[in-house]
């Protein structure tokens, strides 16, 4: 084929460098077209509205911080606003997805309380409600109880006795402490009660001296001022080797997973990374009603920038692809599962889990429209529907966790 005459027409061997270089990006561009023809996910990008909301934590919570980064590189990628409905309480954050002000909410675990229709949502007003998971910020920080240095408290069996803090009005804080007096083998009649008004007061109270420990994130900022004062601060481990105890803790809190903690709060003494637990926060949820591409476009928008997210606000290194948990107490929203199916991620396994969490989701809203019908009076409503709630659930068989 050296001879001009048996060349296919219109190649030449003597091709300008500019000809080599368009060629180039032909080819490319053919190939980019069939990889997006055989897979679908890596052709464009995520298609999103020009304007989304979503409801979250108040300003100066970490999750408003993170809402605040998620937002920018939606404008400068995407150019869509992302609006920011600020909330204070579980209830707070919730209602803009129970009466369509919003459709997402960067969330706590309270998104799960909301499903179950429990604690604060065990009310004429509530009920279960049907929420999706998109995706999570999934650190490398914990959730526990803190204690002080000079407690002697050193693993979780030694809190007996101990004075424990109770937030008044706080049903998360004391539902995850009651998860870890459970990985001991205990329960608050093994305690002191200590009861408080906030979380703050919580921490507070460990730092005067008037309790033992307080439940709260490893990397709270607010531990610098225990760890800075008299009685010092201290993590005791749960072991991942203790099944039984984690057995009697999932029972309780079915959101928690073995974690490695490599994230505490500056200055604490202690050995670090070490066997703990930790959940999402904030949890990226969505309402029944939300388009698929919107989940779809969202959550890949997020995904593939995890990048440009990073440094934008602190504790964002939990929104990796990598760490996401595919098989947790929410189901997945169908637009969101499209996305980590063609990332390979999403198996039959997931497909299965999720089925089991949306049958959860069937059977607690027929247990409602169940309990609607009817009389009770308001101040026995709660207790008459977690009845009603277990009865359902053990009847089809799923974990009643809240009794």
């Amino acid at each position: 084929m050296r001879g001009g005459k048996d060349r296919p027409s219109g190649i030449r061997e003597d091709l300008s460098l500019l000809d080599r270089r368009n060629m180039l990006v032909v080819l490319g561009a053919m190939v980019a077209l069939a990889i997006g023809i055989l897979h679908p996910g890596y052709a464009g990008d995520a298609k999103l509205p020009k304007e989304i909301s979503w409801s979250t934590y108040e300003s100066g919570s970490s999750a408003y911080a993170q809402s605040i980064g998620i937002g920018a590189l939606l404008k400068k990628k995407y150019g869509t606003e992302l609006g920011i409905v600020p909330a204070s309480g579980e209830i707070g954050r919730q209602t803009p997805l129970k009466t369509g002000q919003s459709q997402l909410c960067a969330c706590g675990i309270g998104a799960y309380f909301a499903q179950e229709g429990v604690l604060m949502f065990a009310t004429k007003a509530w009920g279960p409600q049907r929420v999706f998971n998109l995706f999570n910020n999934i650190g490398t920080n914990g959730q526990q109880l803190a204690v002080s240095e000079t407690s002697g408290i050193r693993k979780p069996e030694d809190l007996k006795g101990k004075r424990v803090t109770f937030v008044r009005g706080s049903p998360t804080l004391n539902q995850n402490t009651e998860a870890m007096l459970a990985f001991a083998g205990l329960t608050w009649n093994d305690v002191q009660k200590i009861e408080v008004s906030g979380w703050g007061k919580s921490i507070q109270a460990v730092i005067n001296g008037e309790a033992d420990a307080a439940w709260g994130n490893t990397a709270a900022s607010y531990y610098v001022k225990l760890i800075n004062s008299p009685q010092g601060l201290f993590l005791p481990p749960l072991p991942h080797s203790d099944e039984a105890g984690w057995k009697r803790a999932l029972e309780r809190a079915p959101w928690w997973s073995k974690s490695m903690i490599k994230t505490v709060a500056p200055g604490y003494r202690h050995a670090v990374p070490y066997e703990g637990n930790n959940y999402p926060y904030p949890i990226i949820v969505a309402a029944a009603d939300t388009p698929n591409d919107l989940a779809y476009g969202l959550t890949r928008a997020v995904m593939e920038n995890y990048a440009d997210l990073k440094d934008d606000a602190p504790g964002m290194d939990g929104y990796r692809l990598a760490v996401q948990n595919l098989k947790w107490v929410l189901p997945y929203h169908p637009g969101a599962i499209r996305y980590f199916k063609e990332k390979g991620l999403w198996k039959a396994e997931h497909d299965v889990h999720n089925a089991e969490l949306v049958k959860r989701q069937n059977v607690l809203a027929e247990a409602w429209n169940e309990m609607q019908a009817k009389s009770v009076p308001d101040d026995k409503f709660a207790e008459e529907w977690l009845k009603l709630r277990a009865a359902a659930l053990t009847k089809a068989n799923l974990p009643v966790i809240f009794q």
